[in-house]
């Protein structure tokens, strides 16, 4: 009689999954971690999944949340995606729902994970979305022009897949030697027009368009609309058919569009992991913003595994106050949307990596957790 009831106690006080509610499904033996919220803050101070330990934040600037992110932890390995949207939340509220899943489905075939499975995931995921704009246009022609950037990690057996779109980025902690110092080393290619590399790709892809990079107010820009080069969604800079009336004016482009303007295909690479490699953080460029990759792997490396996260977003958030010589308590006051004019929405996660159960082939918790906070 006490076995079952224990187990339905058990069950009951189980993390759930699900959006908004409170983003987790864990084994039930606390390998989602702990929850919390402070104001604009949620986050999980450590949990366990199959590439090792994870701790993730996310912070709310926008009156609608435009970030979104998860952790998928099973027999395969660890899914790590971290979505920053714009023009709105649905794009990336659309491949957190459909990215995965179409990773899992391609990757369960006879040759597992590999870079081409997940570029045909970024694929399936694009063409979904796009299929719901056109389903969209004559009630809601606005989310034409929602887009979102991904970063993905992939932790399989002892291989690190990092794929990209946009200018989100993956940085990898690595010991160095002996000495207690840790490196900073980036492993993913930044899509973002103030990048001379990418406006150099821009500019060879379309050399009939003198003006497919402008400057404005100092920032270089996509027609002079938009930073990033690579994306899901987008679609009124994709398709000719979007890119006119009733979408706002500021996103109509007047030339003739002949082809695509940005593109959903990513930069992927493939890393075999070393016992120096100790952790990995995926973020948002809103953490870029305000810190460096190297502040960035100091801080996790310096601080308790537990909180990584969120410690990395109290950085970030000091830097902003500072650079607007004010206080961070008093930038902690202010509320969502007024607070998108100090810093953008942040997302975190880190995942310190386990090579001991890498290398024994450990599976880990089954675990889903989605970031959780108000929309």
């Amino acid at each position: 009689m006490l076995k079952p009831l224990m187990r339905l106690l058990s069950s009951l006080l189980r993390p759930f999954g699900g959006r908004g509610g409170g983003a987790g499904r864990g084994s039930g033996d606390g390998a989602a971690g702990r929850e919390g919220r402070e104001g604009l803050l949620w986050y999980r101070d450590l949990g366990r999944c199959a590439g090792g330990e994870f701790s993730v934040a996310v912070i709310q600037a926008n009156q609608v949340l435009e970030d979104q992110s998860q952790i998928e932890s099973g027999s395969f390995g660890t899914f790590v995606g971290v979505y920053d949207g714009h023009g709105g939340p649905d794009a990336a509220r659309y491949v957190c729902d459909h990215l995965f899943s179409h990773f899992r489905e391609i990757s369960s075939g006879s040759q597992g994970v590999t870079c081409d499975g997940i570029r045909r995931a970024f694929v399936a995921t694009e063409e979904g979305f796009i299929e719901r704009v056109s389903q969209l246009w004559n009630t809601r022609p606005d989310i034409a022009t929602a887009g979102s950037c991904c970063l993905v990690g992939v932790i399989c057996q002892e291989t690190l897949y990092v794929a990209n779109l946009g200018d989100s980025r993956a940085v990898l902690g690595r010991k160095v030697g002996n000495t207690g110092e840790i490196a900073a080393i980036a492993l993913s290619s930044e899509h973002n027009a103030n990048v001379e590399a990418v406006r150099q790709e821009l500019k060879a892809q379309h050399p009939n368009d003198p003006q497919i990079v402008i400057l404005k107010h100092g920032v270089w820009r996509v027609k002079g609309i938009i930073q990033v080069s690579r994306s899901i969604g987008d679609a009124y800079m994709k398709y000719a058919q979007y890119n006119r009336e009733p979408i706002n004016s500021k996103f109509r482009i007047a030339e003739p569009m002949n082809m695509p303007i940005l593109t959903a295909n990513p930069s992927i690479m493939s890393h075999h992991l070393q016992p120096s490699d100790s952790f990995l953080i995926f973020a948002s460029d809103g953490l870029w913003e305000h810190l460096s990759d190297q502040r960035a792997v100091d801080i996790v490396h310096s601080h308790s595994r537990a909180g990584s996260a969120k410690s990395l977003i109290d950085a970030a958030l000091h830097e902003a106050a500072r650079k607007r010589e004010m206080r961070y308590s008093d930038l902690k006051r202010i509320d969502k949307k007024v607070r998108r004019h100090f810093h953008d929405d942040i997302t975190v996660i880190v995942i310190f990596l386990n090579h001991e159960h890498m290398v024994r082939g450990s599976q880990g918790p089954q675990l889903s957790i989605r970031s959780a906070l108000d929309h």
